[in-house]
């Protein structure tokens, strides 16, 4: 009867501990899905829609400021930065928009911005926007825990697939690198030379792991004083892809037109979605690596953020979340031993 008992009560701990990490009634799409930040309801809101464009759904439907949503590698969980509590923080909610959650127990003092999943489903990367301070950077962290770890002077993090390093924007006074930093080791690895592209921004990576999308500027951008010029080289900036290594470096959106921003690439890193500003209006398009069509999926819109952003989804890539090996310090061997 003891046993018995002990037995129940190690299964409701299991359960209580899966509830406040992992819903256990989340279910991710069944079909490909992209999320993207909508103003056209008069403030910012997270929306879903299919690859296409249609079926364009508000998930969040809050008077503050939600934006730069990103998928869990399940699909189950969407992360999120809001404003809600008053300074922008990071927040997790279901698929469908339900059971919205602070990550963080303790609020903010620093916005904090750009999440990115690691494949384990219990790691985040992020931006801190403490400008000028000794917080501003990336941090990772674990759901669940307080503590956070600074490891770059940098943005817009990308967490690999296999979950070994991730890939981020370092600035300098000349520009900025798309730099990996491998999370055992902490080395640093800049596979694109400067003097082809001095900003380099925004990396996205594909689900299969050999490729990246990313923003970059060629143009050396002058002091801010001379504000028409800085403005005219700004708008040079275009949509790339990359391989891993530093190879096959393809120019996807070129320097014509608009700013060309916010790149996400689709799991399979055969699409690639971008922000630009089209009739006075943001949207957001899809761009085919190897033919180069380009599709518009949003058509609702406002000057400069009226649609930006976007992440993939599709079942097909999902990952399981499980633990690795390689980024533990405690073996299973050595916790059995104990």
């Amino acid at each position: 009867m003891k046993t018995t008992r002990l037995l129940g009560f190690a299964i409701l701990t299991l359960l209580v501990v899966n509830i406040c990490v992992y819903p256990l009634f989340a279910k991710a799409p069944t079909t490909p899905k992209i999320l993207f930040t909508s103003a056209r309801e008069g403030n910012r809101d997270v929306y879903i829609m299919n690859p296409d464009g249609s079926e364009q759904v508000n998930l969040t439907q809050h008077p503050a400021t939600d934006q730069g949503a990103v998928w869990s590698l399940t699909g189950e969980q969407i992360l999120f930065i809001s404003d809600r509590g008053g300074v922008r923080d990071l927040y997790l909610m279901d698929a469908d928009g339900s059971n919205v959650r602070r990550v963080f127990k303790r609020k903010a003092k620093i916005n904090r911005s750009e999440p990115s999943w690691a494949s384990d489903g219990k790691q985040i990367a992020y931006d801190n926007l403490d400008w000028g301070g000794p917080e501003y950077g990336v941090h990772i962290a674990i759901l669940g825990e307080q503590d956070v770890e600074h490891i770059a002077i940098g943005s817009g993090p990308s967490w690999s697939p296999d979950g070994t390093e991730i890939a981020c924007s370092v600035s300098s006074p000349q520009g900025a690198q798309l730099t990996f930093i491998n999370l055992r080791t902490r080395a640093r690895e800049q596979p694109l030379p400067k003097k082809s592209l001095l900003w380099q921004h925004d990396p996205s990576w594909s689900a299969v792991g050999a490729r990246l999308a990313f923003s970059g500027n060629k143009h050396p951008i002058p002091a801010i004083l001379d504000r028409e010029l800085h403005n005219a080289w700004r708008d040079k900036q275009a949509i790339f892809i990359v391989n891993r290594d530093g190879t096959g470096l393809q120019r996807l959106v070129d320097e014509a037109g608009e700013e060309a921003w916010a790149p996400a690439i689709s799991p399979n890193g055969e699409q690639v979605l971008y922000t630009q500003q089209i009739n006075n209006q943001t949207h957001i398009f899809k761009v085919d690596v190897n033919s180069g069509v380009r599709t518009q999926l949003t058509h609702i819109g406002f000057p400069r953020f009226g649609n930006f952003g976007g992440d993939w989804f599709d079942p097909a890539y999902a990952l399981p979340v499980a633990p690795q090996p390689h980024l533990l310090t405690t073996t299973w061997g050595n916790m059995k031993k104990s």
